[in-house]
C-alpha cells in the first residue's frame, strides 16, 4: 500500500540559518511544524501502547522538541552522523524515512526497520548515518565517533551528533569517549538532554549539588556551554553558530541542553517520585505551547490550527496503513546472525616463497599486507605505534604507513571499540589490538552487545577484527585468560585461533575481508615457539575449518591454539608405546563451529577427547562435546574426555600456573586413566 503525502511544509528537512533571517514566520513555522508532528507521534504511540498495539514500551520525547528538532533541521543528513537517544522521535522523523517506516518501527510488524527485532526507538539508519541506539547509553559515543571520523578520512567536512541524559554523564564510557574526541580531534557535538531525572534518579543523586555538567568540558580541553532547549529560536541559532564552528574548526564542544521530560521515562513509569508540584512547573516550561504562540503572533492562530488538523489527518493515515500490514515471520532469523559472506579481495599472490618466520611475525606479516593493499584499513590500540605493541606484532608498522594508519590509543578500551566499530560502519576495516585478552573485557558491551548485534539488528554489516593475546606465560590471573567461552556465548561474534605461522597469516586475511565482528585469538606462548615457511596460500580461507594434524583411528582428539603442542606429544607417546593412533584436529575456528570432517572421524573411531587451556566449568569444550554426543551419543564406546584447566583463576608461580593448565604429562595421565 502506497503512503500518505505528507503535507507540503514537512517536504523540507533542511534549515539554513539564513532562512531564519530572510523569512522568520515561515521558518518558524516549519520547525513548529516538525515540533508538532513529534509530538503528535509520542502521544499516539502511547495510545497504542495502552491498546495493546505496541509490545514493549514507549519511551515520548514530549518536551525534547525544543532541542532535538531544531539540531535535525540544522545538520546537514547528505555527510552528518548521529545517534538520537530514545528521546529523539523528531530526529529519526527528518533525518530519514517516511513516517510510516516509523510508525512500522513501533508497531513490531513485518516492515518495521529491525525486521521486529529492536525495540520501538532502537533502531537508525547507518546507510545515512544514523546509528542505531543501545539501551547502554554511554556506549552510544564511540561509534559516533568513529563514523565521524571515517567521513573526516573520507574527504566529507561531517559533524557528528552525540546524545545522551543526564543519568548517562555518569558512565564511565562517556569520559572515555570526550577524552577520545579531544586527542583526536574529532569534530564532535556531545548533546547533555537534561532533563533532570535518569528513571527516577534525581540529578542530586547523581553529582554533586550545583554541579554544571557542561564544565566537566574543561577537563578534557574542551568548549562547552548551557542552553536552554525550551527557548526554540534562541536554541536553533545557537545550534546553528556550534555546528558551524566545529565544522570549521574539528574540535569537539559539549552542550548541556536543559531540557523537559513531560511523560516520565516510559510508558509504565508512574512518575510518582517527583516532587509536590514539580509536574506543573514542567508543563509551564513546555516549549511546544509557548512556541506555538509565538508562530501564532506572527501568522495568526487560524494557520496554525489549519496545520495541526493537517498534521493529524497525515499521522492517522498513516497509522492506518501501518496498523495493517502483518505481523513479522521468524524465518530466516538464524540466517542474519553473521552478514553473508563476500568474494575473496583481489590480494597480491605475496610473499611468493616461503619466509622462516615465528608467529608473531607472521601476524606482522599479514597486518603490513592488509596495510600495503587495503587503503580502507587502518590499526588501533594501546602502545601499537612507536613501541610495536606489547609483545610486537605490530613493530616497523607505523614507520612504513603512518600515524593515520597505526593508531596509539589512551586506555580507553571501551570507547576506542565503539570507535573502531563507528569506522567499521562507515567503510573502514578497523583492526583493534588489546594489549592483552584480559582487558577486552573493558568493552564488553561494545563487542558483545553492540557489534555482535549490528547485523541482526540494523542489517548494517560490522567487519571488524578484534586481536586478541591470550593464554597463561606465567603473567598471573590479569594477563592469561582464556576468554573464547565468555565472548562465544553471546551471538554474531566469529573467532579463529591459529596455531602455526602459517595459519596466523592465513587468519589475518580471513578475518580482515570477513563482514562480521572477528576474535582473533593469539597465544602468548605461541607467538615466539619455533619458525615455520610462510608464504601466499590461495587457500587462505580454509583456515575457517579444522585442519587435520595426524591420522588415528583409537580416538577423535580435538584441540586448538597452544594446546596442540601437549596434544602432539600425547599422541606420538601413545603411537610409540600404546600403539593407540589418534585422529588429531586443530580446530582453529572456534566460531561458527565447522565440524564435519571431526564427526565424520567420531563416527569412525567411536571416542572422543577434547582438550584446551580454558577452565574446564563452562569451557569452550563442554560445547564440543555436546554438539558432538547428541549426535553420536549411541555409536559411542566411552564416555567423551574433557580436559582442561582447573576452575582457578590463573596462578603467578610457574609451579602453580604449571599445575593449573594442561600439560604433556597431566595430558598423557588423563588420557591413559581413561584408556583404563
Amino acid at each position: 500500500m502506497a503512503f500518505p503525502q505528507p503535507p507540503a511544509i514537512l517536504a523540507s528537512h533542511d534549515l539554513r540559518i539564513a532562512e531564519l533571517d530572510q523569512s522568520p514566520a515561515e521558518t518558524l513555522l516549519r520547525i513548529y511544524a516538525w515540533m508538532q508532528l513529534a509530538r503528535k507521534a509520542d502521544n499516539r504511540f502511547l495510545d497504542l501502547f495502552r491498546q495493546g498495539l505496541i509490545k514493549g514500551t514507549v519511551a515520548g520525547g514530549q518536551g525534547n522538541e525544543g532541542l532535538i528538532i531544531p539540531l535535525a533541521l540544522l545538520a546537514d543528513k547528505a555527510i552528518d552522523v548521529t545517534c538520537f537517544s530514545h528521546r529523539g522521535l523528531g530526529g529519526h522523523l527528518i533525518w530519514s524515512g517516511h513516517l510510516c517506516d516509523h510508525i512500522n518501527q513501533y508497531l513490531a510488524n513485518a516492515d518495521s526497520y529491525t525486521k521486529a527485532r529492536e525495540g520501538n526507538i532502537h533502531h537508525g539508519d547507518p546507510k545515512n548515518r544514523s546509528l542505531p541506539m543501545i539501551s547502554h547509553l554511554g556506549a552510544m559515543l564511540g561509534p559516533v565517533l568513529g563514523t565521524t571520523d571515517g567521513q573526516r578520512r573520507l574527504g566529507r567536512p561531517a559533524v557528528g551528533f552525540a546524545f545522551f541524559g543526564d543519568g548517562a554523564s555518569s558512565t564511565g564510557d562517556v569520559h572515555e569517549a570526550l577524552n577520545l574526541a579531544s586527542l583526536l580531534s574529532l569534530p564532535v557535538i556531545f548533546v547533555i538532554e537534561n532533563n533532570r531525572y535518569a528513571y527516577s534518579t534525581p540529578v542530586s543523586e547523581q553529582f554533586a549539588a550545583g554541579t554544571e555538567l557542561w564544565r566537566r568540558a574543561a577537563g578534557y580541553g574542551l568548549e562547552g556551554f548551557s542552553l536552554d532547549a525550551t527557548n526554540v529560536e534562541t536554541t536553533t541559532r545557537t545550534l546553528a553558530a556550534a555546528i558551524d564552528k566545529v565544522r570549521k574548526t574539528s574540535r569537539p564542544i559539549l552542550i548541556e541542553a536543559q531540557t523537559l521530560r513531560l511523560r516520565g521515562h516510559a510508558a509504565y513509569d508512574t512518575c510518582d517520585y517527583l516532587k509536590p508540584g514539580e509536574n506543573d512547573e514542567f508543563l509551564t516550561r513546555d516549549p511546544l505551547p509557548k512556541f506555538r504562540a509565538q508562530v501564532a503572533t506572527l501568522l495568526g492562530i487560524k494557520r496554525l490550527d489549519a496545520l495541526d488538523a493537517e498534521l493529524e489527518s497525515f499521522l492517522e493515515a498513516c497509522v492506518k496503513i501501518s496498523l495493517a500490514v502483518p505481523r513479522p515471520d521468524p524465518a530466516g532469523m538464524e540466517a542474519d546472525v553473521f552478514a553473508p559472506p563476500t568474494a575473496p579481495l583481489p590480494w597480491k599472490p605475496e610473499p611468493a616463497q616461503p619466509e622462516m618466520l615465528n608467529l608473531a611475525q607472521a601476524l606482522n606479516h599479514g597486518l603490513r599486507k592488509i596495510l600495503a593493499e587495503r587503503p580502507e584499513s587502518l590499526i588501533l590500540g594501546q602502545d601499537i605505534a612507536t613501541y610495536g605493541g606489547a609483545f610486537r606484532v605490530t613493530e616497523g608498522l607505523l614507520k612504513d604507513f603512518g600515524r593515520p594508519r597505526v593508531l596509539n590509543t589512551p586506555l580507553a578500551e571501551s570507547a576506542c571499540t565503539g570507535y573502531a566499530i563507528g569506522l567499521a560502519l562507515n567503510g573502514h576495516h578497523p583492526i583493534e589490538e588489546f594489549q592483552f585478552a584480559d582487558f577486552s573485557t573493558e568493552a564488553i558491551t561494545q563487542i558483545t552487545l553492540n557489534a555482535a548485534t549490528m547485523y541482526f539488528r540494523s542489517g548494517a554489516a560490522c567487519p571488524l577484527m578484534l586481536r586478541l593475546p591470550c593464554g597463561a606465560v606465567g603473567l598471573g590471573s590479569f594477563h592469561s585468560q582464556e576468554l573464547e567461552s565468555l565472548f562465544l556465548s553471546m551471538p554474531g561474534l566469529k573467532a579463529i585461533y591459529p596455531s602455526t605461522p602459517q595459519d596466523a597469516f592465513d587468519a589475518v586475511l580471513a578475518a580482515y575481508e570477513d563482514q562480521n565482528p572477528v576474535l582473533l585469538f593469539e597465544h602468548k606462548a605461541l607467538y615466539r615457539r619455533g619458525r615455520a615457511p610462510v608464504t601466499w596460500n590461495p587457500r587462505y580461507r580454509e583456515v575457517w575449518r579444522p585442519r587435520h594434524v595426524r591420522p588415528g583411528d583409537f580416538a577423535t582428539f580435538v584441540t586448538y591454539g597452544e594446546m596442540i603442542h601437549p596434544a602432539e606429544d600425547a599422541a606420538a607417546y601413545f603411537a610409540s608405546e600404546y600403539e593407540r593412533t589418534f585422529d588429531l584436529f586443530d580446530l582453529r575456528c572456534l566460531s561458527p563451529l565447522q565440524l564435519d570432517e571431526i564427526e565424520a572421524s567420531l563416527a569412525r573411531t567411536h571416542r572422543l577427547i577434547v582438550l584446551h587451556e580454558g577452565r574446564r566449568t563452562h569451557g569452550f569444550g563442554a560445547e564440543l562435546v555436546s554438539r558432538l554426543a547428541e549426535k553420536h551419543f549411541f555409536s559411542l564406546e566411552a564416555p567423551p574426555l574433557r580436559i582442561a584447566s582447573l576452575d582457578l583463576p590463573v596462578p603467578f608461580a610457574p609451579e602453580l600456573e604449571h599445575a593449573f593448565r594442561p600439560n604433556k604429562e597431566s595430558v598423557i595421565a588423563q588420557i591413559a586413566a581413561w584408556m583404563g
